[in-house]
């Protein structure tokens, strides 16, 4: 069964017909050819698949299309500036040598990005704490913080 939703992805209004099983990663990548969210685990775990709805991370995953319906989605593709440049806090992942092989690096970078607008001086045991539903198997985390930290740092001075 199929039913049409709208809602706001990457600050744009969209309309699409989705089947109401469909997780919003499969909706993401299938219907709007998102690829930056990928699929880790399947099941919630890994973070992977972080997007950032109505100001809440979640695991698209497991998260159903069908919930966005008036919502605002934010993917790793709409943190990006209107120039194509990167942000600021995914400038500080690269700076800080916080990328590896980039499998999880969307989804840390939007819990990153929320975690900051919701605490713009967050402490390294609070940075740590705010990534703690994203897993990596390639940084040990440290630079990841590190980037967190200095985005913060650098946004504060301004």
């Amino acid at each position: 069964m199929k039913q049409e939703i709208t809602f706001t992805l990457n600050n744009e209004e969209v309309t699409v017909l989705v089947d109401v099983r469909k997780s919003l990663l499969e909706m993401l990548r299938e219907e709007f050819a998102l690829m930056g969210t990928k699929e880790g685990c399947g099941v919630g775990e890994c973070g992977a698949c972080t997007v950032i709805v109505d100001d809440q991370t979640v695991d698209s995953c497991i998260y159903l299309a069908m919930w966005v319906a008036g919502r605002k989605v934010t993917t790793i593709e709409g943190i990006t500036q209107a120039d194509g440049t990167l942000a600021d806090i995914q400038a500080a992942y690269v700076e800080a040598g916080a990328v590896q092989c980039g499998f999880c690096i969307p989804g840390m970078v939007l819990s990153s990005e929320n975690l900051l607008q919701h605490n713009p001086q967050p402490s390294r045991a609070e940075i740590r704490r705010g990534l703690s539903g994203n897993m990596c198997r390639c940084t040990g985390y440290q630079k990841i913080v590190d980037a967190v930290e200095v985005t913060a740092h650098r946004r504060n001075e301004q």
